[in-house]
């Protein structure tokens, strides 16, 4: 059985940084494309980052494009995403997913698994 569990949310202040961390078990995440997705109260869930088939390709919104870095731990089998110079708009429930898919990183639906969410709340 699958489970994601994303964990390193928090309250912080603007200008300040989190690092939230996704752990997988039943999946290896080198054989997935892995994405961090954000939702906000009212709002669609936005996409902010993937990374592909063992760090190969990564990618970016551009909002967060610049601030923020994803990464993957290969021995601990963890996607991380490092968040810099955040801002009040940064506040969401952020979630991580994982799929097998060519084209598409920004489609939730090409994700198979997704974790339960972690809250990202930003002060100004």
């Amino acid at each position: 059985q699958v489970q994601l569990v994303e964990s390193g949310g928090g309250l912080v202040q603007a200008g300040g940084s989190l690092r939230l961390s996704c752990a997988a078990s039943g999946l290896t995440f080198s054989n997935y494309a892995v994405g961090w997705f954000r939702q906000a109260p009212g709002e669609e869930r936005e996409f902010v980052a993937a990374i592909k088939w063992g760090s190969a390709s990564l990618v970016y919104a551009d909002s967060v494009k610049g601030r923020f870095t994803i990464s993957l731990d290969k021995a601990k089998n963890m996607v991380a995403l490092q968040m810099n110079s955040l801002e009040p708009e940064d506040t969401a429930v952020y979630y991580c997913a994982a799929g097998v898919f060519v084209t598409g990183w920004e489609t939730p639906a090409k994700y198979n698994y997704w974790g339960q969410g972690t809250q990202v709340t930003v002060s100004s």
